[in-house]
């Protein structure tokens, strides 16, 4: 199967493991990491907002978890028709784990609606002052 099938796959099977009973707005991520792995993580949510988790988030840290450490690409899927794209903290975990050109899928259960990179997605993003990473 083809590697974006099967990322795509991933992100749905996520997307209905999702845990969001507050906002009913469900959102499946995966990861294909440097160790050409798959990681995978849904929104889980808390009747104390600030105190769920995002996809990209809980995708990430399973992705560390597992032994992968860089992002080659994340898709993104949401039951929504219009595009819909990671919160800024996201974004930023993101980028701490990708290079600049790392693709980010932004998706819907129809299909992959946009492909856009980290920095279109968080040009101006923070940065390490030593390393400048």
């Amino acid at each position: 199967m083809d590697i974006i099938k099967e990322l795509y796959q991933a992100a749905l099977h996520s997307y209905e493991k999702a845990y969001a009973p507050y906002s009913h707005f469900s959102v499946g991520a995966s990861i294909l990491a440097d160790d050409d792995k798959i990681y995978s993580g849904c929104n889980t949510e808390n009747i104390s907002y600030p105190c769920g988790s995002c996809a990209e988030q809980n995708a990430i840290g399973a992705m560390i978890n597992g032994g992968g450490q860089k992002i080659k690409c994340i898709m993104i899927l949401a039951d929504s028709k219009e595009l819909i794209t990671p919160c800024g903290a996201c974004l930023q975990r993101i980028k701490e784990f990708s290079t600049e050109d790392t693709a980010i899928y932004l998706c819907n259960k129809e299909g992959i609606k946009k492909i856009l990179s980290v920095k279109e997605l968080l040009p101006h993003a923070f940065q390490d002052l030593e390393t400048n990473k």
